[in-house]
């Protein structure tokens, strides 16, 4: 391919990212007299007990709400309810190829580390796993427009910081915080973002996405000992190499 077809292919890419990114129903306007705390019971996630094989807690965000709300400091009606992240919405990071291979239920149990997710028709996956995941996503996405107009924002759910564009890992199947910042460019004018990523683990799957980018800055928080995520070479790689991390002790 000459360099003049290679250059028109990548900026018609840029082209129709852009326009996903333009007609996405995940940007929506929100009332003023609802918080700018997003949540949905559809996060949680329920297989069977299955779930359960995993040390993650995958129904904690309900929790989360449910202790806020029974202290008070949340009512009910004042969460904001996200959309689901279409498939349109998904490939402004993703490739047809990864979520291709979702319809895979050995794949999916290789990300979410359950190996008998895999015995189960892809349907019941979808509706089980990663529907909730996708709720996550738009969650996430839309959090980044109320924190730029209200000055802030949570969503209960997302962070999966194990998921690339081309690669999930670690209980994350969508990369909702690359999609998060390329929706940000766009759709907010923000020109530079800062990730503080204060898990146990590196946050591989963005850094992944960003890793050769400047108008991306990193600072992990991380347990001494604990940073890799060691089924990735890269993460071993930018542990030694990214000079931005702040190291806490064992446990």
């Amino acid at each position: 391919m000459s360099s003049s077809s290679s250059s028109t292919a990548t900026a018609d890419a840029a082209t129709l990212c852009r326009n996903r990114i333009l007609s996405s129903k995940l940007y929506f306007d929100v009332p003023p007299s609802k918080i700018p705390v997003i949540y949905s019971s559809n996060y949680d996630i329920a297989f069977l007990g299955i779930e359960k094989l995993h040390p993650f807690d995958s129904s904690k965000w309900g929790r989360v709400c449910q202790f806020l709300i029974t202290d008070a400091v949340l009512e009910r009606n004042s969460i904001i309810e996200p959309q689901e992240a279409s498939k349109d919405d998904l490939l402004v990071v993703h490739s047809e190829s990864y979520l291709s291979s979702l319809k895979s239920s050995i794949n999916v149990a290789m990300i979410i580390e359950v190996p008998p997710v895999a015995v189960f028709p892809n349907c019941i996956v979808q509706k089980k796993l990663l529907y909730p995941f996708r709720k996550q996503v738009g969650g996430t996405i839309l959090a980044a427009k109320l924190a730029k107009e209200r000055g802030w924002a949570i969503n209960v759910g997302g962070g999966f910081h194990h998921c690339s564009s081309d690669k999930g890992g670690g209980f994350c199947a969508y990369a909702d915080i690359s999609l998060c910042i390329h929706y940000a460019f766009v759709r907010l004018g923000i020109s530079r973002v800062m990730i503080i990523d204060l898990d146990a683990h590196r946050g591989n799957g963005h850094e992944r996405d960003f890793s050769n980018d400047s108008m991306f800055t990193y600072y992990f928080c991380h347990l001494a000992g604990h940073s890799f995520y060691l089924t990735d070479s890269f993460s071993l790689f930018c542990s030694f190499a990214n000079k931005t991390s702040l190291y806490f002790g064992y446990v």
